[in-house]
């Protein structure tokens, strides 16, 4: 049975023998040259104990990925800096923060999980405090917020699956919800997606993209299934002018013997590059708009999300995986829906 906490060993032991190799060992990337060098090397910048996610970026360059404590300790939100290479550490106590994004007014917003997390939509602080915007829906409390994406209209979707954690379940559905910052409300766009998991808004602004990765169970399960029903697509959701979703797309199946996408950023062409985590063929796999896929870049272990740089930076793509954060220079410059303009 595959789950987060058997990936997460085999991701931090997979990184551990990668830290004493050359990634020039590696394949290079595969498919469109156009988007990919096959020349391009993956670079090792940070690499610790924990298990890092949902990287993103701000104004200054400066790159923000969470570092998760499966443990059940704290987690942390890391900062990386382009410019000196150094890795700091931005907030000691992120709520198990997991996907992060900064909105249009400069503000860095955490979907933080379950396993002592907040398990809440939250507002991070520049002095790295977590701030609940919202935990519950109806009255109830969110399973485990996963990922977000800001749109370019300022609703903030977010995924809530449960994959580890021992908090009780309280909500009926593992869904797809939208906060809107105006009216502080919070409510559910989607249940047509079974576990959801990465997410991400097109450049037009007229489509979300939505990854249903369902391992089959939650972690809460005392006898988990020996062949767990497993679920595992890219999905498109056009989006209507107050919000909410129409017809789900199906723009991919990976079928359900092995892990799917994880965490997705786009390029300015509107091209997905998707974390993809299937053991036998793990990195970043880029598909176009319509669910084919372009490029493949490997890794040295199970990647779980990614974001572009901006300014010179804008075409280097900035990876999650294992216990480290890397990098590989592409072609096209990445699409941010909600950066602010830095003045």
């Amino acid at each position: 049975m595959i789950n987060w906490q058997n990936i997460f060993i085999y991701g931090v032991a997979l990184s551990a023998m990668a830290c004493s190799m050359v990634y020039a060992a590696i394949p290079g990337p595969s498919g469109d040259s156009s988007i990919v060098s096959p020349q391009s090397k993956v670079e090792e910048l940070w690499n610790d104990k924990g298990f890092t996610e949902g990287a993103c970026v701000d104004v200054d360059g400066i790159i923000y990925f969470s570092d998760i404590n499966f443990s059940g300790g704290l987690g942390k939100i890391m900062a990386f800096d382009p410019a000196t290479g150094k890795t700091t550490v931005f907030s000691s106590d992120s709520g198990q923060s997991n996907g992060l994004m900064i909105n249009q007014k400069g503000k860095m917003l955490a979907a933080c999980g379950a396993n002592n997390g907040k398990q809440c939509l939250a507002q991070i602080s520049k002095k790295g405090k977590v701030k609940c915007l919202v935990d519950r829906y109806q009255g109830k409390k969110f399973n485990a917020p996963n990922d977000l994406v800001v749109h370019p209209k300022g609703w903030v979707y977010f995924t809530d699956p449960r994959y580890v954690g021992t908090e009780p379940l309280e909500l009926d559905h593992m869904s797809v919800f939208r906060y809107d910052p105006k009216s502080k409300t919070v409510v559910r766009v989607t249940t047509d997606i079974s576990k959801p998991n990465g997410v991400v808004v097109s450049p037009d602004g007229k489509t979300l993209y939505v990854a249903e990765t369902n391992n089959g169970a939650t972690g809460l399960e005392k006898n988990p299934p020996q062949k767990p029903k497993k679920r595992m697509t890219l999905n498109a959701f056009p989006i209507h002018k107050d919000g909410s979703l129409g017809k789900k797309k199906i723009l991919a199946d990976f079928g359900g013997k092995e892990t799917g996408i994880d965490g997705m950023t786009v390029d300015q062409n509107g091209n997905i590059y998707a974390a993809f985590r299937a053991e036998s063929r793990f990195g970043i796999v880029i598909f176009s708009p319509e669910g084919k896929e372009l490029a493949y870049i490997p890794t040295p272990t199970l990647p779980t999300n990614c974001t572009f740089g901006i300014g010179k930076d804008a075409s280097t793509l900035y990876i999650t995986a294992g216990s480290g954060l890397y990098r590989i220079p592409c072609k096209i410059p990445g699409f941010h829906p909600a950066l602010p303009v830095k003045k």
